[in-house]
């Protein structure tokens, strides 16, 4: 198969050409409290060629290797026909020819686990969750794995075949009492360990216990507040609030985001660091080549305080006239591959928790994200659990808090970075371009901000 592409790819009529090969192989499980929503594995095959023709894009997908040559042809023609229309048009960065071939090599295997023992393994957590409490009147499983095998051809000489192995899910304990609803959950994934879904059971009684006792907490005040924020929502942070800031595509073609997000400007203190990496094994985030065959790295976006650097791809890199870092991603042989993240963290600091939280009066502990939402530099984000900070000491449980506020005014505000860094993987998946879920992860160590906006009672 790879003789053909390489043919077909050096005949093009074009600037630059490239096949995209995938099969893969999807196995899904879901629960909604005693129902068993879904048990399912399927297979997927197909693929899809880009052209550039004087700085015009072509995309064509297909299912059948027989009608590659067409598929190229009609790439070619859109891609001309595009050419008349564009200004200047795109310029792909260059980058090294790449000849390699990956193999995932898991720790645990989820393909040598049978389907029946992976849905007895989530009925025994379902039936942990509807047993552990009246109040708890349903739940919410979900998991899946995907292998996939990913060959890219290009017309500059690149040829990678690479394997990758996606598995992630979650438990969600639903609590409902006196017609007020309150969640408790965790979430797991990995790219190379189906091992990460064994043994949480003590996880499943802690969701359990937390949408129980969220039931019987109060509400915060609103107002301004110093506030400590756990790992995993730090993270969702770093990826929701400044990632995607970061993203190349978002920056070029927003003249206001080009004016804030200027390299060398300064956001935040000396101890903040964030950075974006494909190379951390394990993780969802984890790839060793993106979707245009360009090896990914460790970016750093924000070094000592600073603005360093952005996510690229080839085409807003030559575009901006920076170096690509990898960052071209595809959810799947239907679509072109855009500027996405892969594992973003803000990196490990030297306080110590109990250092935190020793001079705060009154503040917030913030753990956990059920989601919130972002509008260019503003974001308010909902806490999964939150906890009170009274004279320096965790106290009271509180519900339906949010953390809100300016991400740029928040980054100077970060005035603490724990030293307990950790980097947290779920079942869901990053959005952009409507390609949902991409797979990602993100870390951070706790860290404490002055002056947020806590939502709550008046």
């Amino acid at each position: 198969m790879k003789d053909m592409l390489k043919s077909i790819v050096a005949g093009a009529k074009a600037d630059y050409a490239e096949i995209r090969v995938e099969d893969s192989r999807l196995t899904q499980i879901s629960y909604k409290g005693k129902t068993l929503e879904n048990i399912s594995e399927s297979a997927d095959s197909g693929g899809c060629v880009r052209a550039l023709v004087r700085g015009g894009w072509g995309f064509v997908s297909f299912n059948r290797l027989d009608e590659l040559e067409r598929k190229m042809n009609q790439a070619v023609e859109q891609a001309t026909l595009i050419s008349h229309h564009v200004d200047g048009g795109t310029k792909l960065a260059p980058v090294a020819r790449v000849q390699d071939r990956v193999v995932v090599s898991p720790k645990m295997d989820p393909r040598k686990v049978s389907l029946k023992e992976k849905k007895e393994i989530l009925e025994g957590y379902n039936d942990i969750v509807l047993s552990y409490n009246s109040r708890i009147n349903t739940s919410v499983i979900n998991y899946f794995d995907k292998f996939s095998r990913i060959t890219l051809v290009t017309s500059e000489g690149t040829c990678i075949e690479q394997e990758k192995l996606d598995l992630g899910g979650g438990v969600v304990a639903v609590a409902n009492d006196g017609g007020e609803t309150q969640m408790g959950r965790f979430s797991f994934g990995s790219s190379d360990d189906f091992g990460v879904l064994l043994g949480k059971e003590e996880k499943v009684k802690q969701a359990c216990r937390t949408a129980v006792d969220m039931l019987d907490a109060g509400s915060v005040k609103g107002g301004e507040y110093t506030a400590i924020v756990d790992p995993l929502l730090a993270g969702v942070f770093a990826h929701e609030a400044f990632g995607h800031l970061s993203e190349g595509d978002n920056v070029y073609e927003d003249a206001n985001l080009q004016k804030l997000m200027q390299l060398g400007e300064t956001y935040g203190s000396d101890i903040l660091n964030i950075y974006d990496t494909g190379r951390d094994t394990g993780y969802r985030g984890y790839l060793k080549y993106d979707d245009e065959g360009v090896p990914t790295e460790k970016t750093y976006l924000i070094r000592k305080g600073k603005l360093v650097g952005r996510l690229h791809s080839r085409e807003t890199a030559g575009v901006m006239g920076e170096k690509p870092t990898g960052n071209a991603r595809a959810i799947s042989y239907r679509f072109a591959p855009i500027c996405r993240m892969r594992n973003t963290c803000i990196e490990c600091g030297e306080a110590s928790f109990e250092d935190m939280l020793k001079d705060i009066k009154l503040g917030v502990y913030a753990k956990d994200s059920y989601g919130g939402q972002t509008s260019g530099e503003m974001f308010t984000f909902s806490a999964g659990e939150a906890y009170m900070i009274r004279e320096g000491k965790i106290a009271e449980l509180v519900k339906n808090v949010t953390l809100s506020g300016n991400v740029f005014h928040t980054l100077r505000n970060i005035d603490m970075i724990g030293n307990d860094f950790k980097v947290e993987d779920s079942g869901g998946g990053c959005g952009k371009g409507g390609q949902m879920p991409l797979p990602v992860s993100h870390g951070s160590p706790h860290i404490r901000i002055r002056k947020v906006i806590v939502g709550g009672r008046k």
